[in-house]
């Protein structure tokens, strides 16, 4: 049985937590929904402290955000979007479009239609989190997504170089600097000068994670998403240094994000605590790493590998950073993770920022029943068919009037029973089965 060296917060305080959160985003959505461009304004002023008459950048100061980057800066954008393109481009290749005749006459098929507007929010209060630009417009533009908006918070009072630049090399058709509850309101809602999109994607905080899931139905989502977790996998083929650092690479996302180590040494679980604690010394995000691994931070020691897959799959994490003898045992056995990070030569980072796969990814358990975001998230799969021949209209027809029937459906009998008299030449009684 898995023995806790160290556990987190109790769901009972998590869950006051976000009650809170749920009815301040409640009460915030429906006044957008009244009063537009104005509530929106309030909250910006309230909450960012930043008012201006259009939320929406001109070309003039987009070029002036590209402008205040370095020539190292633009590349290193250019290439972890390269790598985004790659990937989301191999993974758009391996959907397609098919039609297959299923039986003589009746022709079935599906198509991957581009969902046609999406709205892309960027994090970045506490840190301008660029690669989320990455993630959510260029996966979306391989997509076929014809209208993308963003919009990323002020950082330190104007908007922020680099998410500005990573939005518009992305490929953003109108990028707004606007954060928070009110930026993915307005997108999702519309107000006066923000037409409403389809589909609204990108990760945030508390509370532009409940205002998506709010929102949720009135506009597509990514997914339900909550604080970034981080879930190492190690054995003693690697040292506390290595994992305490990957544990503490998450946790400063914030204050409430998990990091769990699940491990079958229970030395390498004592002397990862104690190195832990070192590195929260001399780590420049320590106040907020420290709260969050304080708080939410678990370490689990099984008794063996099988027992690790076990209690992985149960926290179901975000990120699983595997390091052990045999990384591949993990990916053949676990069923339940947002992305997996096997070897010691990877990280969670790699995802975060440059590798190329999607860090937006399912939280709160999700991964049991959600992969995270990718191209064919923006793509919908409709369906249709036809039937060529009257025999194919009858047969179907006929096994179609019986179902109904069994159901008591008499006007969906009658649609297939109309069929059979016209292409049949059989006398069916309306609105029976045909016998």
């Amino acid at each position: 049985m898995a023995q806790y060296l160290k556990r987190g917060r109790d769901a009972a305080t998590i869950a006051d937590d976000d009650a809170r959160i749920r009815a301040t985003v409640e009460g915030i959505l429906a006044d957008i929904a009244k009063r537009g461009d104005t509530a929106v304004r309030e909250m910006s002023e309230k909450f960012d402290n930043w008012s201006r008459d259009d939320y929406r950048l001109t070309d003039a100061e987009i070029r002036a955000c590209l402008d205040q980057l370095t020539g190292r800066d633009l590349e290193d954008i250019k290439f972890a979007q390269a790598q985004v393109r790659n990937f989301a481009e191999h993974q758009k290749a391996a959907l397609r479009d098919i039609e297959v005749e299923t039986m003589p006459g009746v022709v079935l098929g599906h198509k991957n239609i581009p969902v046609q507007s999406v709205g892309c929010y960027v994090p970045g209060g506490k840190y301008p989190l660029l690669a989320s630009a990455h993630m959510s417009v260029v996966t979306a533009k391989v997509a076929g997504v014809p209208r993308i908006i963003t919009c990323a918070p002020p950082f330190q009072g104007k908007p922020a170089p680099a998410i500005v630049a990573a939005q518009h090399l992305a490929g953003a058709d109108v990028i707004y600097c606007l954060g928070g509850i009110q930026a993915v309101g307005a997108m999702a809602l519309g107000t006066e000068s923000i037409q409403p999109i389809d589909m609204l994607v990108g990760p945030g905080n508390a509370f532009v994670a409940e205002a998506k899931r709010q929102l949720y139905g009135r506009v597509g989502i990514d997914l339900f998403a909550g604080p970034t977790e981080t879930l190492v996998i190690a054995d003693e083929t690697v040292d506390a240094e290595l994992c305490a650092t990957d544990l503490l690479g998450q946790a400063e996302h914030g204050p409430t994000s998990p990091a769990i180590l699940l491990t079958t040494s229970e030395k390498l679980a004592r002397e990862t605590i104690r190195e832990v604690e070192r590195l929260l010394t001399i780590l420049p995000t320590a106040g907020i790493a420290r709260t969050a691994w304080e708080d939410c931070g678990e370490v689990i020691v099984c008794a063996d590998e099988e027992e690790m897959v076990r209690e992985a799959d149960r926290i179901a994490s975000e990120h699983v950073q595997v390091m052990t003898r045999d990384p591949e045992y993990f990916l053949a056995n676990m069923k339940n993770y947002g992305a997996l990070f096997l070897g010691p030569r990877t990280n969670v980072s790699y995802g975060d920022k440059v590798i190329g796969t999607n860090h937006t990814l399912p939280t709160k358990k999700a991964a049991r029943y959600t992969g995270g975001l990718w191209v064919g998230k923006f793509l919908k799969t409709v369906t249709y068919q036809r039937v060529l021949t009257d025999e194919a209209a009858v047969l179907m027809g006929e096994y179609c009037s019986r179902l109904c029937m069994l159901e008591g459906f008499a006007g969906h009998a009658e649609q297939a029973n109309i069929r059979v008299r016209r292409y049949g030449g059989r006398n069916v009684p309306y609105a029976t089965a045909v016998e």
